[in-house]
């Protein structure tokens, strides 16, 4: 054989030799594990980062300028500091998401901006989670689970106490809920194809334009027919978890179309908004900039006077009370979770159930024996009322149908009968709202020191029905 022909062999046998190499360093970096950007497991008081478009870390922080400090001098500051202005809530003047970008810790980055002299507060970007474990004239619901629905209608069933529900089969004597009253909830997203929301489901109005966020949105408005999805920033708020769908069913599935469940309300318009990832897991400023979409909507002319919010932390933010009280102004109820640590919300504060603000009521879990269940959190002055929240079936994903437990679970109940109030009585003032709710209850003695209203919600008595 010809020394060419060998030197030929030899440099073909090197070129696969190198072509293989590359081919396996590809295939390891394709499949190297992506840096995470955050740790589930991690208390919530430290979860403040977020993860850019690289994958690598980043800080957010929440800061709220003092008035009169303009746009260009934020801008001056933060520029100064090497940090950017991520969004700019509208809702509440001067409070705006700052960026790191010197991959410093949140603490770091917020007792920085606290030295300033421009500076009202700042708080990290905290995490927060959803909260759950897993007589007289009446209607009827005809749905085929209907009859495990202890929480609208306990007749005794699977060991539960008679009369130990809500008593809406009376309250839907004189209404069945409106297409005209928006209740916003604030979760994972829902499935809007359930065939038991469908009907159910906010669509914005041809004549409400699309939502605009100038930070948020830079290319343009968010088509949000069905909602709104914080976590892409695009109008598609379709549910990975199910608890929202799961919330959803409970305010507003369907009644009397022969499947399913029925809803606290029949008829109503939910407008989902997905701010929780498919483990459950958002953080403030998701919370912050989905109840400023919400007043957005409100001021645009969406008649939306309900946000339930299933989910909480015990970490107080200023900034999303700001924002909460913003809502308020706006003639918004904050309906929400007491929390599932079976411990006393008076001495161990959950928010946002537990912020001292007008527009907030928080609600405790019962059982089907009313009695508090052995996971809800209680507090004689900090959590407002009570509702069922165990063994609770309704809506799910793929169409299905589940059952779950928590203060999660409750909170939609009382959502659902604010809902029906405004159907009934659409003029009501925020203030009426929250007085009808809690002085319409059934007063309990395992409530008594547990609840400020000692009871559990009554819809019935809510509308004047009983």
């Amino acid at each position: 054989m010809s020394r060419n022909l060998w030197l030929n062999i030899s440099i073909a046998a090197a070129l696969i030799l190198i072509a293989a190499f590359a081919g396996q360093l590809h295939k390891w970096q394709k499949n190297r594990p992506a840096r995470q950007a955050s740790d589930t497991s991690r208390p919530l008081e430290a979860e403040s980062e977020g993860e850019d478009e690289a994958g690598s870390l980043r800080t957010e922080i929440l800061v709220r300028f003092k008035p009169g400090i303009t746009r260009q001098a934020i801008e001056t500051i933060t520029t100064r500091m090497n940090d950017d202005v991520e969004d700019r809530i509208e809702a509440v003047e001067g409070l705006s998401v700052i960026e790191d970008e010197d991959n410093r810790s949140a603490d770091e980055v917020v007792a920085q901006y606290r030295m300033l002299s421009e500076v009202e507060y700042a708080e990290p970007n905290i995490q927060i989670k959803l909260d759950h474990e897993g007589a007289g004239k009446h209607v009827h619901a005809n749905d085929e689970l209907f009859y495990k629905q202890w929480g609208l209608f306990n007749h005794g069933q699977d060991g539960g106490k008679s009369g130990a529900d809500i008593s809406a089969m009376q309250a839907w004597a004189t209404t069945k809920g409106s297409g005209e009253v928006v209740v916003a909830l604030l979760d994972s997203g829902v499935d809007y194809t359930h065939p038991d929301l469908a009907k159910n489901i906010w669509r914005r109005p041809g004549i409400i334009i699309a939502y605009q966020d100038e930070d948020l949105t830079p290319d343009g408005p968010i088509d949000d027919i069905n909602g709104l999805n914080l976590l892409e920033d695009t109008g598609d708020p379709m549910d990975d978890n199910g608890h929202g769908t799961h919330c959803a069913g409970i305010i507003g599935a369907e009644g009397g179309n022969e499947i399913g469940v029925a809803g606290v309300n029949w008829t109503v318009k939910i407008m989902p908004l997905k701010f929780m990832d498919a483990e459950g897991v958002a953080t403030v400023r998701d919370a912050i900039e989905a109840i400023n979409y919400v007043i957005n909507r409100k001021r645009a002319g969406v008649n939306v006077r309900i946000i339930s919010s299933s989910w909480g932390t015990m970490a107080k933010s200023r900034a999303l009370e700001d924002v909460i009280r913003k809502a308020g102004e706006e003639g918004i109820l904050i309906v929400a979770a007491a929390g599932n640590a079976s411990s006393d919300n008076d001495a161990k504060p959950h928010y946002p159930g537990s912020y001292d603000l007008n527009n907030v009521i928080s609600v405790a879990a019962l059982n089907r024996n009313d009695e508090l269940t052995t996971f809800s959190n209680f507090g004689a002055t900090s959590v407002d009322i009570a509702a069922p929240g165990q063994q609770i079936v309704s809506t799910w994903l793929e169409h299905g149908y589940q059952e779950k437990q928590g203060t999660s679970m409750a909170t939609p109940f009382v959502s659902g009968v604010a809902a029906l109030i405004l159907a009934a009585n659409p003029g009501i003032s925020i203030d009426e709202l929250r007085s009808r709710l809690l002085k319409s209850v059934d007063p309990l003695p395992s409530l008594r020191g547990k609840v400020a209203t000692g009871g559990r919600i009554n819809a019935a008595k809510a509308l004047g029905s009983q």
